[in-house]
């Protein structure tokens, strides 16, 4: 009887004993994961800091104007410099206001099902080619479409109004809700949380316009009824003139994009406008993933879409990059549009170039609208 009431009392004591061993074990993980996170954190911090400070001027220019480019990571660049540094930097590495409007006469689109001066070679070319492109901090695709009139917009419209609403979708739900072949991302959005359920600036779709709300900066990047790459500012514009323009230009799709330097904000939208480049210092910019567009003087359709941030060990593309590669390819006018974690190729079935966010590296960002390449007609 006696060894029974022993054991009982032990019992309470061994329970004691195991929670006090798991209480010390769960101590002396969360001591070692803590200490991993600042090691870490003091780790990135001194190598940013290196960066920012160390012998390599371009490295820290680079640095700044990459950061400046983010849609969250912003507030990096005031951590280690001042507002005057960061308008220095700025004023270094950017791009000159480019105040010229494309010219329409400078594309002439061949009729269809007619051959250009007889050229057996020009016959031959495939409808849509895509090229793979490496730079020395990127790697991108370009997708060649020869068809002008088969690039087109897809939304999501009608647009939700607060976050709590409809989301955007991903770049290839907007192809496959149109049947469409291919597509890329396509102008600015609110993009909080990839939300992606509401643009901004300016949509028009099938020349219908379907937001019209034009802010500082805004440049409207789309195609005309005659399928000619049209890149005109709007920012300055209310919304009655911006229907007006997009009324007496005939736009049948159009999205817009910023170009804008404010030291806080830097966007770029204006690459290649009647055969002249912009002028940039520089980089022109920061390194990150971009989506461009682009138009030959024949009509064909230049879609660009670049990797970085981490990708594939790439920093990503430059403005200057993005310019080199349109002028390689024969661009008269270019523009970039919306970037970033954005950035994306969509063709026949499967991603050509995905999403740089880890939880979404196979997919892409939730959108409200991509430039879309319709089917082949039999």
């Amino acid at each position: 009887m006696s060894k029974t009431v022993s054991q009982t009392d032990d019992a309470p004591k061994e329970k004691k004993s195991v929670l006090r061993k798991i209480l010390k074990i769960v101590r002396r993980f969360f001591l070692v994961l803590l200490t991993f996170l600042l090691v870490t954190f003091v780790g990135a911090y001194a190598a940013m800091w290196l960066i920012c400070h160390g012998p390599s001027t371009a490295a820290r220019d680079l640095f700044v104007s990459t950061i400046l480019e983010t849609g969250q990571m912003k507030f990096l660049a005031s951590w280690y410099f001042s507002e005057d540094e960061i308008l220095d930097i700025t004023g270094r590495n950017g791009m000159v206001h480019n105040d010229d409007e494309v010219n329409p006469d400078l594309i002439a689109i061949p009729a269809t099902g007619s051959a250009e001066s007889g050229d057996e070679e020009t016959e031959e070319l495939p409808d849509i080619e895509i090229i793979e492109i490496s730079g020395h901090s990127f790697f991108a695709k370009m997708m060649i479409v020869r068809d002008p009139s088969r690039v087109r917009l897809a939304t999501i419209y009608p647009w939700s109004e607060s976050e709590e609403g409809k989301q955007g979708m991903t770049l290839e739900g907007l192809v496959q809700q149109g049947d469409y072949l291919a597509g890329i991302n396509g102008g600015e959005y609110f993009s909080n949380g990839n939300w992606g359920g509401k643009p901004k600036g300016l949509v028009v779709c099938d020349g219908k316009i379907q937001y019209n709300k034009p802010m500082a900066g805004d440049v409207m990047i789309g195609f005309n009824e005659d399928d000619i790459l049209i890149i005109t500012e709007i920012g300055g514009m209310t919304a009655k003139e911006v229907e007006q323009l997009v009324a007496d230009n005939q736009i049948r799709d159009a999205v817009s994009f910023k170009d804008i330097d404010d030291g806080d904000d830097n966007h770029f939208s204006k690459l290649i406008i009647n055969g002249s480049a912009t002028e940039i210092s520089g980089s022109g910019s920061g390194a990150n993933p971009r989506t461009a567009i682009g138009q030959k003087a024949d009509g064909t359709v230049l879609l660009l879409v670049t990797d970085g941030r981490g990708a594939g060990g790439h920093l990503g593309a430059t403005a200057r990059d993005l310019i080199a590669i349109m002028q390689e390819y024969g661009a008269v006018n270019a523009a970039n549009l919306d970037g970033g974690s954005s950035s994306a190729m969509y063709y026949d079935g499967a991603y050509e170039m995905s999403s740089v966010t880890l939880y979404y590296a196979t997919s892409s960002w939730r959108l409200p609208t991509a430039f879309v390449v319709e089917r082949k007609e039999d």
